[in-house]
């Protein structure tokens, strides 16, 4: 009798921790003061509830509670929104909160509009500036001609709990290149003035674009996780800022080890 053989095929089920992600992004330039205050809304747009986890940050770097909240943990019901500022008594414009949403199932997406907004009191008129999410990438770079964004300033911001490093180069528009026989000759600009800064852990820096008439500003970065944003000043006198979202950063891509 000839012998009959089944085969049984079977899925391995995935635990559910395995099947989440999680969704980053940062709202910066967040100001506090006795002329300045940010709030912060977080709107669900899904038909499902969601799990947020929210830091909020001052300028050095240190956590700020959120205010009206025990802890950093958000849940929000379908179709909910929440509004909130952050406990901070300092002056600051640097103030930034993360926002990690988590996405229980591979097939879901991310389901949450963060925005924000600062008011400032400028004599007796009360401005309002919108702010804009930023997401970090690794090691992000900017260049260009001062010509273009005069007066504007470089918001630098650390996401992680690692130092990072950032290049600055002032030129007058100076160049030169260093002959190559493997490579055909670059121009480089000639830094007239240069720094080399540190930024602390969770830490933000505002960089001016100009610098005893320079022509040409560059910034470079070393960082797992930097996020970088253009503002222009609209009132000098609360040091208030608008996001200028034409100006674009170039980024290097992480690696699939983490960079590690």
């Amino acid at each position: 009798m000839p012998r009959t053989w089944a085969f049984l095929c079977c899925t391995l089920a995935l635990p559910a921790a395995a099947q989440e992600r999680v969704i980053e992004s940062v709202l910066p330039a967040l100001a506090y003061g006795a002329k300045c205050s940010s709030t912060v809304e977080l709107r669900n747009l899904s038909d499902r509830p969601v799990v947020l986890e929210v830091e909020g940050h001052k300028g050095s770097g240190a956590l700020a509670p959120l205010a009206g909240h025990p802890s950093n943990t958000i849940r929000l019901k379908a179709a909910d929104r929440v509004t909130f500022k952050l406990e901070i008594a300092d002056e600051t414009t640097g103030a930034w909160i993360k926002v990690r949403e988590i996405i229980p199932a591979p097939e879901l997406t991310t389901a949450v509009a963060v925005s924000g907004s600062t008011e400032c009191v400028s004599g007796d008129q009360l401005r309002t500036t919108s702010r804009e999410l930023v997401y970090p990438t690794r090691n992000p770079w900017f260049s260009g001609n001062v010509s273009e964004i005069p007066g504007y300033e470089i918001l630098l911001i650390n996401t992680v709990e690692r130092p990072a490093t950032a290049w600055l180069c002032y030129s007058a528009g100076n160049l030169y290149s260093v002959p190559s026989p493997a490579h055909p000759p670059q121009l480089t600009p000639l830094c007239s003035t240069s720094d080399t800064v540190q930024i602390p852990p969770f830490g933000t820096r505002q960089f001016p674009v100009q610098h005893d008439n320079n022509s040409y500003f560059s910034l470079r970065t070393a960082g797992p996780a930097i996020a970088l944003q253009m503002l222009r000043p609209l009132d000098a006198t609360v040091r208030m800022y608008t996001v200028d979202s034409t100006i674009t950063f170039g980024h290097e891509a992480p690696s699939e080890n983490g960079g590690r």
